[in-house]
């Protein structure tokens, strides 16, 4: 006896994809923005951009650039100053 899973069943990776928001970029995409984002503040580590700024620094649009900043932010790389600019964190020796 074989058995065949039914049709109807949707594996979890198919509806995570079908949950996900219209405009989230495509993940090697997403991977490669959010290393150029790293690399132009570690490049320039005094930079302090609020994520209006960050659009148009970097070309990527409002939803997108939220999450990328937040994301570093959230990894320890960057922080959020008081007044939602987002820098370098600094580094403790």
């Amino acid at each position: 006896m074989r058995f065949e899973p039914h049709s109807s069943v949707i594996s979890i990776a198919e509806l995570s994809r079908s949950r996900r928001s219209l405009d989230r970029m495509p993940d090697s995409v997403w991977r490669a923005t959010l290393a150029r984002v790293r690399g132009e503040f570690a490049e320039m580590p005094c930079m302090r951009v609020t994520p209006e700024q960050a659009c148009a620094l970097f070309g990527v649009k409002g939803p997108a650039i939220n999450r990328i900043l937040d994301r570093l932010a959230a990894d320890g790389f960057l922080s959020r100053t008081g007044q939602g600019e987002y820098m370098r964190r600094q580094q403790t020796p």
